[in-house]
Formats: structure tokens, C-alpha cells, sequence
């Protein structure tokens, strides 16, 4: 069933063209690797997705699924890194955007995320500060955050970012399991020899083109 179509995407940042004529279709299920040299929109592409950023012309169309059905994970930041909560806070916290305004979490809110920090295998950080963390353990540890939010397509800017390549392959492995567990996935990487092979579809930028396989 299809989840996704993206239909002759183009953006612009005031007179540069980041992003042009993207189409592509996305099934649910799929896990779908975004490559590409340096300037050829993968993270514009994201963020319009996500609905951070309105393209200029072309469609981007959602089947069956809603805006807070999206979970979207961007490139670390500062901000990321020097936030003050500790990782069971930052993972518990995905469980907010299921409820209204005015919350206390349940147990099973508090379940799902010890759940999420188990199936990521940082529950033994889960009384540490975030800003104690390695660039890997984050990672897991807004992953664990997402997968709270129970979000059904989920947007992987660079998630491999300041890994290893051990720590990247079994960032990839995790994902996989996300992956065959229902989720469909999006995932932006540098890495195309690393990380596409745990790719069933991959969608190829350039500066001026795209095309998937």
C-alpha cells in the first residue's frame, strides 16, 4: 500500500535551487535509503517531508497515514547535545504528542519507553544526562524518543553521524528491526557501500536529478 508520493519536488533557498523535480513513491513498509554528493538536497528533502519546509513547486502527498503519524530525527546538533534531561526524560518525553496539552505520563507511557531503551540497549543509561553521552548513545537515545511517539514513517537525517564502523552497522541492524517491525523508514546517509545493503530501495541525488532503484 502506498504511503508516499513526491511529485516533481523542487526548493529553493531564496536563488539556489536545492532541490529539483524529485518523484518518487514510497510503500508501506519500505526502507528507503536517500544518497547523494554534498548539495544534492537529501536533507531539503527531509525537511519537506516533515513539513519543515514548503516547496516552491512539485506535490508531496500522504496516503493513510497523518502528520503526527511522522517521526522526523535531524542531523546532532548543539542544542541536542547540551540539553539538560536525563535519557529516560528525553525518551519518555516522545509519548507527548499522543496526548493533550495537559499530561502526566501512565505506566504504560513509562513501560513503553523502558521498552524502546531495551530494544535500543542503552536501558543501562537510563539515569544518565544526555549531555554525558557519546554522538552513538544519543542517537539511540532520540531513536528510542521516536519510536515513543509510535510514529509510522520515520525520517533519518544522518543517523550514523560520528559512528564507528562497527557502531554504524549495528545502528543499521537496529533500524532494520524497526523496519521489519512495521515502521517505514527514510534514512539519509553518505555511506552508500555501509548502509545501503540493509536498504530494500534506494533513491540516488544529484545536484540536478534524482532517480531511485
Amino acid at each position: 500500500m502506498k504511503i508516499l508520493s513526491c511529485t516533481q519536488v523542487c526548493v529553493k533557498y531564496e536563488s539556489t535551487l536545492a532541490l529539483k523535480d524529485c518523484s518518487f513513491e514510497l510503500d508501506a513498509g519500505n526502507f528507503l535509503g536517500v544518497f547523494g554528493e554534498n548539495g544534492s538536497g537529501k536533507s531539503t528533502l527531509l525537511k519537506s517531508i516533515a513539513g519543515l519546509i514548503k516547496p516552491n513547486s512539485g506535490s508531496i502527498e500522504f496516503h493513510g497515514i497523518k502528520k503526527n503519524d511522522i517521526g522526523y530525527m535531524a542531523q546532532q546538533t548543539r542544542v541536542q547535545k547540551d540539553f539538560p534531561a536525563s535519557v529516560h526524560e528525553v525518551v519518555l518525553s516522545g509519548t507527548l504528542c499522543r496526548h493533550s496539552r495537559f499530561y502526566f505520563y501512565s505506566k504504560n507511557d513509562k513501560k513503553q519507553a523502558d521498552k524502546n531503551l531495551e530494544l535500543l540497549g542503552i536501558e543501562q543509561l537510563k539515569r544518565k544526562s544526555i549531555q554525558e553521552l557519546s554522538g552513538g548513545q544519543r542517537q539511540r537515545v532520540l531513536l528510542a524518543r521516536m519510536l515513543c511517539a509510535e510514529a509510522k514513517l520515520l525520517l533519518l537525517d544522518e543517523p550514523m553521524t560520528g559512528l564507528d564502523a562497527a557502531s554504524s552497522k549495528q545502528m543499521c541492524s537496529i533500524l532494520k528491526d524497526i523496519n521489519s517491525n512495521g515502521a517505514t523508514i527514510i534514512m539519509v546517509s553518505h555511506d552508500v557501500e555501509g548502509t545501503s545493503g540493509f536498504c530494500d530501495r534506494v533513491l540516488h541525488l544529484g545536484v540536478s536529478n534524482a532517480r531511485t532503484t
